[in-house]
């Protein structure tokens, strides 16, 4: 049998279809492909597994899960613009008994595989099975280059979007199917709950509406039909977020839920020339993805998509996931995690390519996504820290504690669950209080949240001795300066990572 032009192979279990046989055990290629691709993203990944800071993000969405057990709400008793479902998810994670910080890490890698896995399905469609298996294992490489190595929003929200997706191109390979309200329902809820990890994805919700409606109006729907389905589809995509306004609602707290949701990312000041060159800095590091996707079809022979119009439905999901990672304009790293789902899928076609002057494309993807995920995961062990240093730190802490609270005007957000004393705000993420960027989003002046932490004397407090200060507001940090020149005295220093801190007691102990 003649093997395919510019396709090369794998084994066959590697993004082949079929059935694997060990021994007298008949293993799916489904489960196949889902535990290489978790094995290989556990073992890319093991610099940092069991570390508690990886992200401060990742440490904040634990602390709330956390606190959330022991009777603070989210919102309400500590505060964050997310939605209550990704604090919810790692509430979950919190159920399952061991170390808290490896599992829900390992959650994350699970999330990352199953994500590859419907990566490779949907790559089936305009690329070659080996070529797909490999599109996966981009994506596997390409997510801790942006910072989403673990439990960073996206790893978990890319998985529905996906799956949703998959079931949209589904729904273009079937004209005029009778069942497409319900698998329109389908898709939109599967954005709904995305949304309700991160609601940027609205705009791939918006996207994938559309395209719902455009194929109606391709089945020749007529109006009044379209306008009903397109209500119900947007009606199912806000379903999660109106019932967790509604859980509010129903104790009193309506105004917290929009304030802290809906409110606050209007007022939130731009960060200026910094994000300018994030910006053009991620899309740089895309280069390979750009080669791959609108360069090499000039110069190679692509496969034949399985179906016509599948290309325009995983290109218009590329389109709408770029945009959404545009629109908002801080554009940190991990933002970028949603355009790497569709941008693996269309990259595939030039992976595995056997015609010797059509490999770099692909080998220049592959290696790039390799080496960016390692050298990002090396400078945040390098800058964060390692768990020896941070037990130590928790130890300093935990010796000057007296029964009171802890407050860390910068800091890593694990220590507040590490320490396990009371905090005495509900802003416990410190860039809330510590840069002027956030001063009129959070509902309060930080001047004045800072002073009223301040004078219900915390034990301990922290607070960074580095020169480079990101957007500080220079506000809140004096007045924190100057209760602590008046009734504290520095007992030590401590170096995590790259970051030098200072810690304050209380003079009178």
């Amino acid at each position: 049998m003649t093997k395919p032009a510019g396709a090369s192979s794998l084994p066959a279990a590697w993004g082949q279809p079929g059935r694997l046989r060990v021994g007298s055990l008949a293993i799916s290629s489904t489960w196949v492909a889902f535990f290489q691709y978790a094995a290989i993203a556990l073992a890319f990944r093991l610099i940092l597994f069991g570390n508690p800071v990886v992200h401060v993000d990742e440490e904040f969405y634990q602390l709330v899960a956390w606190r959330w057990t022991q009777g603070d709400l989210p919102f309400v008793d500590i505060w964050d613009r997310k939605p209550v479902g990704l604090f919810l998810l790692y509430r979950l994670f919190l159920l399952v008994p061991g170390d808290p910080i490896r599992i829900y890490q390992l959650f994350g890698i699970a999330s990352t595989a199953a994500t590859a896995l419907v990566i490779q399905r949907l790559a089936r469609e305009i690329a070659r099975p080996s070529s797909a298996w490999l599109a996966g294992i981009v994506y596997v490489f390409a997510m801790p280059a942006f910072s989403c190595s673990f439990g960073q929003a996206p790893v978990f929200y890319n998985l529905l979007m996906a799956l949703a997706a998959f079931a949209l191109v589904d729904v273009w390979k079937r004209a005029e199917a009778p069942d497409l309200l319900v698998r329109g329902i389908i898709i939109m809820l599967l954005v709904g709950v995305a949304m309700q990890i991160k609601y940027s994805v609205l705009f791939e919700g918006i996207a994938f509406g559309c395209m719902l409606l455009a194929r109606g109006w391709a089945d020749v729907w007529s109006w009044r039909r379209l306008a009903l389905a397109g209500l119900i589809w947007a009606l199912t995509a806000l379903f999660p977020t109106i019932l967790a306004f509604a859980c509010y609602a129903a104790i009193g707290h309506a105004d917290d839920f929009l304030q802290a949701n809906f409110i606050s990312i209007l007022h939130r000041l731009p960060d200026g020339e910094a994000s300018w060159i994030r910006l053009a800095t991620q899309l740089g590091a895309l280069t390979p993805f750009w080669l791959a996707i609108l360069v090499a079809p000039r110069f190679m022979a692509m496969p034949r998509a399985r179906h016509p119009l599948v290309p325009a439905v995983l290109r218009a999901w590329a389109i709408a996931a770029i945009a959404g990672y545009l629109v908002f304009g801080t554009w940190y790293d991990h933002y970028v995690a949603p355009m790497l789902a569709p941008l693996s899928v269309l990259a595939a076609p030039v992976l595995a390519r056997s015609v010797p002057d059509e490999r770099w494309f692909g080998r220049l993807l592959l290696v790039a996504s390799a080496i960016g995920g390692l050298a990002v995961m090396g400078i945040q062990f390098k800058n964060h820290g390692t768990a020896t240093q941070f037990d130590r730190m928790t130890q300093v802490i935990r010796n000057e504690m007296h029964g009171g609270c802890f407050y860390q005007f910068d800091g890593e957000p694990a220590l507040y669950r590490s320490v396990g004393a009371c905090i005495p705000t509900r802003y416990a993420f410190s860039t809330h209080l510590n840069t002027w960027t956030e001063a009129p989003a959070i509902g309060v002046d930080p001047g004045q949240e800072v002073a009223r932490i301040m004078l219900t004397h915390p034990d301990v407090v922290l607070i960074g001795e580095w020169t480079q200060i990101y957007l500080p507001n220079h506000i809140s940090r004096a007045v924190v300066k100057d209760f602590l020149a008046r009734d504290y005295e520095r007992y030590t220093g401590f170096v995590l990572g790259t970051h030098h801190f200072g810690l304050y007691r209380l003079k009178h102990h």
